[in-house]
């Protein structure tokens, strides 16, 4: 539990000194919020997930679906790192994918987590054995260590050997310290690895009520202080250039429990200057930089706000918060391409195969719940609801419990599920956790106030009131909410308060078949009464379609019903898909749509598709469904136009696609990890919203490409305005181009073309390519690297 002094201050804090103004955040906002509140509290808290179970609806069906998967994987492969590099005899093979490589170990963390949060959802014993045995071999891991430690992450050494990864600090005490935005020393984020156990064993502690967890995490965070006591701030900011999570968030909810300010003061220690700062100066600074490592930053803000109450840390969660969702995000809720923050409102240049990190959508829901535990508004929640519906149960193929990296939202463009026990990336970590809580925020209350967040078939025990309650529902492909009073044990009034979302027009509520008029208050609809048992609340909220516009755009649009995302159903994935991105086109788009099957969402498109009609669905639902999301909208003359434009430009996509081999996207983690990168004296870059890498004298970097039989075109891209660039590039040791950049072309990108010879790939299944800067030079930057087939000659 929290210290009660901690928890009396933040109180005392919010009620007089939180100033972080009303919310304006369209899509979301209802345009205008009630000056005054009688009944919706200052603050909240949600009700524990284990006074919520799930009925029967697509929520239920993804939990179900990640309950069997988790119960499919061994703890002890998961353990294997930690009992290996302790010292102990293993019990199982190491898992394949991210497990197997140099940040193995991370997915301990999100397992515990997983496995917590599934058994306070459900209740069942066997989520709790696992975690209780986990914690038990933990501790002899600890205890072999003799100094604290556990972890199960690598360190690959220069010499290329891969050894236990805890080498790496006692090198980094001696001032040698080499920090990127994914690697540490040779270790692939170990500080982020680091918070995903310690989140483990924090939920282990508060859902399992396993007190030996806190015990272990104690020990833990004992030694990461000790080393951090002996790191000065320079070398800490150098550190913290390394992806490092939340850990600021653990040491202050490890402070919450405690009341040891040690904690405490590590956790405000742990600060990212570069990435914090202009946050809580306000600046809009996001462009270019990789998402998913920012948001548990602001998270850990928001919880050191909680547990100490500087303003600052409150100010720039939330102007984060509004910035994210009001500016970088598409209309399902997520965000980021390639991984990457992009300029403000330029949603329309985003759509790609490469679109919204599902951890983006993970963690953004947390970061979401805190400042709405802080001033409850229901246009915190419809956010939450957009983003929960249509990107989370997107990410879950809900047959075989498997979970995409990348939501695409590029037409035509298929999700992509991992394997059961080969991938382990972080989105499916975090995907384990999404999917095993999805009643932990249904339900908010205060004192005597209840409020009503998400429209999802559950039945609730509100302990607290003695209140018992069932809510039954198909929306969102139906309007009309039922609740009905299971049990009253007191006798008292009470305030249930039931979201009225943004887009909702002509709501209606009624109490035992009686209309109810009620003001709306922070846009919710509120009763007061003496529940009794048998009382039963009808809400009505009517759906119909909607477009939006992406964020920026007056001509890229989106099709809505209620708060679900339609989008247009292009074919199975198990098709092909070469056709043209679809547009929409007329004075009137949504009077040319009708209803296929209301029950269903599934409406078609009459004369306005181009270059055909479309049957739109649910997105989210679309799991193995190629789908369009965003449509270009013109009026006839204007599609005239831009038809012979995109099938020129489509044409020549279409051409180049059929002789593509492979592609190098140089300055992305997981692409650069894929292709094998090596680099020495190599740095990623950001420019113009493009991702690159260069190398500076001395240094290289080479990864490598699948081929094919034939003559092959290597193809790179440089900035147009890069001046005194001397490099060579060569083919498995082999130069095959000198370049010199002295560019005159600022503002733009060139690509430029070199003819691998046959007898460099024939015989082979890769090859492996190599920037060489020249002495004194850089080699590039070089913005991505794409292999194609030679063009045949048909001139003869």
């Amino acid at each position: 539990m929290a210290n009660t002094n901690t928890l009396k201050h933040r109180r005392n804090f919010l009620q007089s000194s939180l100033t972080l103004g009303a919310l304006s955040l369209s899509p979301f906002s209802h345009g205008q919020h009630s000056k005054h509140s009688q009944h919706i509290p200052s603050q909240a808290t949600a009700i524990p997930l284990n006074q919520v179970r799930l009925l029967p609806s697509p929520y239920l069906k993804a939990l179900t679906a990640n309950q069997a998967y988790l119960l499919r994987l061994d703890t002890d492969r998961f353990l294997h790192n930690y009992h290996r590099f302790a010292g102990l005899a293993v019990k199982g093979k190491i898992y394949g994918g991210w497990e197997s490589d140099t940040i193995a170990g991370e997915g301990l963390g999100h397992y515990l987590s997983a496995l917590a949060l599934m058994f306070a959802q459900t209740g069942e014993m066997e989520f709790k054995s696992r975690i209780d045995y986990i914690i038990t071999e933990l501790a002899r891991v600890q205890k072999a260590h003799g100094d604290g430690y556990m972890g199960g992450f690598m360190r690959k050494r220069r010499d290329g050997s891969i050894v236990d990864g805890k080498e790496i600090f006692a090198e980094m005490l001696q001032g040698e310290i080499r920090s990127a935005g994914f690697d540490l020393n040779g270790c692939w984020v170990p500080f982020y690895n680091w918070h995903k156990l310690m989140a483990g064993l924090l939920d282990a502690h508060q859902l399992a009520s396993n007190a030996q967890a806190l015990q272990l995490l104690i020990g833990l965070a004992g030694y990461i202080d000790r080393f951090f006591q002996g790191i000065n701030d320079e070398q800490l900011q150098l550190i913290l250039n390394c992806e490092h999570g939340g850990i600021n968030e653990s040491f202050a909810e490890l402070y919450a429990r405690t009341g040891d300010r040690r904690w405490l003061a590590l956790a405000l220690r742990l600060y990212h200057q570069k990435v914090l700062k202009p946050l809580e100066q306000e600046r809009d600074e996001l462009a270019n930089i990789h998402a998913n490592t920012q948001i548990p930053k602001l998270i850990g803000l928001a919880r050191l706000y909680e547990v100490h109450g500087q303003s600052a840390h409150a100010n720039a969660a939330k102007y984060f918060w509004q910035r994210v969702t009001q500016h970088h995000s598409y209309v399902i809720g997520g965000h980021g391409d390639r991984e990457y923050f992009f300029e403000a409102d330029t949603i329309a240049k985003h759509l790609t195969e490469q679109t919204c990190e599902a951890c983006c959508s993970y963690n953004m829901l947390k970061l979401t719940r805190h400042l709405y535990s802080w001033q409850p508004d229901a246009a915190y929640f419809d956010y939450y609801e957009r983003t929960h519906l249509n990107h989370i149960l997107a990410h879950q193929d809900p047959k075989t419990g498997m979970f995409t990296y990348m939501t695409p939202l590029m037409s035509g463009v298929p999700r992509a599920y991992s394997s059961e026990e080969n991938d382990f990336w972080c989105c499916v970590l975090s995907g384990m956790e999404s999917h095993a809580k999805h009643g932990d925020s249904i339900y908010w209350h205060h004192q005597d106030s209840l409020l009503i967040n998400l429209y999802i078939p559950s039945k609730l025990d509100w302990r607290q009131q003695g209140l018992q309650l069932e809510m039954q529902t198909a929306y969102p492909y139906q309007d009309e909410i039922i609740f009905s009073v299971q049990q009253a044990a007191r006798r008292k009034k009470l305030n249930l308060a039931f979201r009225i979302p943004a887009w909702a027009k002509n709501y209606q509520i009624s109490v035992n078949g009686k209309p109810i008029s009620s003001q709306l208050e922070k846009n919710y609809l509120v009763i007061q009464k003496e529940w009794r048992k048998g009382d039963v609340v009808k809400l009505v909220l009517p759906m119909a379609l909607r477009m939006e516009n992406a964020q920026g755009s007056t001509n890229v649009a989106a099709i809505l019903l209620g708060p679900m995302v339609l989008a247009a159903d292009l074919g199975s994935n198990e098709a092909a898909y070469d056709g043209i991105a679809p547009a929409l086109v007329g004075k009137d788009i949504l009077s040319a749509f009708s209803s296929i099957q209301s029950s269903a969402a599934h409406y078609q498109s009459k004369g306005i598709g181009r270059p055909h009609d479309l049957q739109f669905k649910p997105f989210y639902a679309q799991y193995t469904r190629r789908s369009a999301v965003y449509f270009s909208i013109y009026d006839d003359a204007a599609w005239q136009q831009a038809e012979a434009e995109v099938r020129r430009e489509q044409a020549r996509l279409h051409e180049l696609s059929l002789r593509a081999v492979d592609v190098m996207h140089l300055g992305e983690m997981q692409a650069e990890r894929d292709h094998q990168l090596e680099a020495d004296i190599s740095y990623p870059v950001v420019y113009r919203g493009k991702n690159g890498r260069d190398a500076r004298t001395g240094g290289f970097f080479s990864f490598t490409m699948k081929v094919q039989p034939g003559p092959l075109i290597l193809q790179a891209t440089y900035s147009g305005e890069e001046k005194n660039r001397d490099f060579t590039i060569t083919v498995d040791d082999v130069e095959i181009a000198h370049i010199v950049l002295n560019g005159n072309k600022a503002g733009e990108f060139i690509e430029q073309e070199y003819l691998i010879p046959e007898s460099l790939s024939q015989g082979k299944e890769k090859i492996r390519v190599r920037f060489n800067p020249k002495n004194g030079k850089t080699a590039g930057p070089v913005f991505g690297c794409r292999l194609y087939k030679a063009p045949v000659n048909t001139s003869s």
